[in-house]
């Protein structure tokens, strides 16, 4: 018990690191993601290829195998290390933000495709009815309706991915598992240590269970009101 008191303000400290990864990841993701989901659902075979076999790499191999490649692999290549990328890829909190963006842009490509995909076309042709182009459509139509869509499987997504952070120790990042282990290997308790971290992973993936629901409900909020004008 004594150890678990003494270990929690190292390991809350330890967790502005796994926020703040989970944080830039997701935003950077999101971006991402519905760039090649864009790739995904075009005509062109080209882009669609290519975003096809983008989601296959990066949802068939493991995340911690990503980053090892990209971390530990990409540093091999001479022509890297001589470029402006070694500037970037030298260090390992980038190598992991790069890693945990493509992967989670890689589960959000697939959820917002889906999410694209069940719109109604009655509604795509009655925006080109009223005279809309095609970047407007997408910007007030597509993506809005995507959005409200997609909440359900993207908040598991970004649960996803605060656990998915855990993996930054292997790259020597002190995040909230990187500090346990240290911890553990000073003390040679994991039990107590590892009670402490889970509660906190747990208290976060409340915290974004509960955003998530009320962005459902905000949405479904504003689409009543809409509907009764």
């Amino acid at each position: 018990m004594d150890l678990m008191i003494e270990s929690f303000p190292r390991l809350l400290n330890a967790t502005k690191l796994t926020i703040e990864l989970t944080l830039l990841s997701l935003f950077f993701g999101i971006f991402v993601g519905v760039f090649f989901a864009i790739l995904r659902t075009s005509k062109n075979k080209i882009f669609y290829f290519i975003s096809y076999y983008y989601s296959y790499i990066f949802r068939g191999t493991p995340l911690l195998v990503q980053i090892f490649i990209i971390y530990f692999g990409l540093g091999q290549v001479e022509w890297i290390r001589e470029s402006f990328l070694w500037i970037v890829l030298k260090e390992p909190y980038s190598c992991a933000i790069l890693a945990f963006t493509l992967n989670t842009g890689a589960y959000s490509s697939e959820i917002f495709r889906s999410a694209f995909e069940t719109i109604n076309k009655g509604v795509l042709d009655a925006a080109e009815g009223l005279g809309l182009n095609k970047i407007n459509t997408f910007f007030k139509i597509k993506l809005p309706i995507a959005i409200k869509q997609s909440l359900p499987a993207y908040g598991n997504e970004m649960i996803l991915m605060l656990k998915g952070t855990s993996l930054a120790s292997t790259v020597t990042l002190l995040d909230l598992t990187g500090v346990a282990k240290h911890i553990i290997s000073t003390t040679f308790r994991p039990v107590e240590v590892f009670i402490v971290a889970g509660s906190i992973y747990l208290l976060m993936t409340f915290i974004i269970h509960n955003f998530i629901k009320f962005l459902e409900k905000r949405y479904d909020y504003e689409s009543i009101k809409w509907s009764l004008y």
